[in-house]
């Protein structure tokens, strides 16, 4: 316990807190307040001379892998819908942010309130239709965008898009060399997301496949051009078979752009899909599976993909059922 400091334990799981009042379903500002307040106190705590050693040790370079890894933990109890691990799962996410503004603290760059006051700004500035034309422009926004967007979610993407712009316009104005409307995203994110958000900018430009079918033709080719450079079988043209297995890949993120499928989610589901049959293989072997031929393998998993879609409509037909 944190000397002087009192822990608010309310709406803790009952598991753990029997005696806890349930959490309302609808946000308590103040409390939530409350206890953001209470998580600054304990990560500077956790930091400070006296105390927790591992934590005071940490730097950037340290914990950023754990990000990357509660990131895609959030990722996992959102696509299972398990909301009880969610909770948890959030709370660690926002211990990374904790953590990164008290080390930024800690070295006199900026606190967790320039954090908020950078989000609020931003939120209020890129909404006018929420907050108002004033609001939004004492909150930075350079952009001139109709605030009337008439309940139109494509208008606030409109929107939207115009004031990161002029935000990066101004930003960027002492410097020489003109920025591209690609400048907005982010380097910082997985592949395939970069991939699909750079086509979808390219979009705007009316740089773009018409149709996903165009688009059949081109992976043909790509995968062509692939075929020609790993055949070569030169050591030294590995960076080039690289370069042409990254333009097959960006061909296929954007024919999923075009489908309206997410590449990361459908390469995600096709992880789970390929985990599951290759358990099912292994529960169907009589032997291991590093014994059996390649015919033998390719038997199971023939095998595994029947009995596992038979399982999936028998799972759809019951859950029908249930809902009629």
């Amino acid at each position: 316990m944190l000397k002087g400091f009192r822990i608010d334990w309310r709406g803790m799981d009952p598991k753990q807190n029997p005696t806890a009042t349930p959490v309302p379903p609808v946000t308590d500002t103040a409390r939530a307040a409350e206890l953001f307040a209470q998580s600054v106190t304990i990560m500077a705590r956790l930091r400070a001379p006296d105390g927790c050693p591992w934590d005071r040790e940490q730097t950037f370079d340290s914990i950023r892998k754990y990000t990357l890894e509660e990131a895609y933990e959030v990722f996992d109890a959102i696509e299972r819908r398990d909301f009880p691990h969610l909770v948890e799962e959030l709370g660690d996410l926002l211990l990374q942010v904790l953590f990164y503004a008290e080390m930024a603290a800690n070295d006199g760059h900026f606190t967790i309130s320039d954090v908020l006051d950078h989000l609020n700004r931003k939120l209020i500035r890129r909404h006018p239709h929420v907050f108002g034309d004033e609001a939004s422009r004492q909150a930075g926004n350079r952009a001139d965008v109709d605030a009337n967007v008439e309940g139109s979610s494509a208008a606030v993407l409109r929107n939207w898009e115009e004031i990161k712009i002029a935000e990066k316009s101004a930003k960027t104005s002492e410097l020489t060399e003109p920025t591209s409307r690609l400048d907005s995203v982010q380097r910082a994110m997985p592949a395939l997301a970069e991939a699909a958000k750079l086509g979808g900018k390219a979009q705007k430009a009316g740089f773009d496949w018409t149709s996903w079918r165009e688009l059949l033709p081109k992976l043909q080719e790509e995968t062509a051009e692939l075929e020609a450079e790993a055949a070569t079988g030169d050591p030294a043209r590995k960076a080039a078979v690289e370069a042409e297995l990254g333009d097959l890949l960006f061909t296929v993120v954007n024919l999923g752009r075009h489908l309206g499928v997410d590449a990361e989610m459908a390469l995600r589901g096709c992880n789970l899909r390929f985990r599951r049959r290759f358990h099912q293989m292994e529960l169907s072997s009589v032997r291991p599976l590093e014994e059996l031929a390649p015919y033998e393998l390719e038997a199971l998993w023939v095998e595994a993909k029947k009995k596992l879609a038979n399982e999936s409509i028998v799972a759809r037909a019951a859950t029908r059922a249930n809902h009629d």
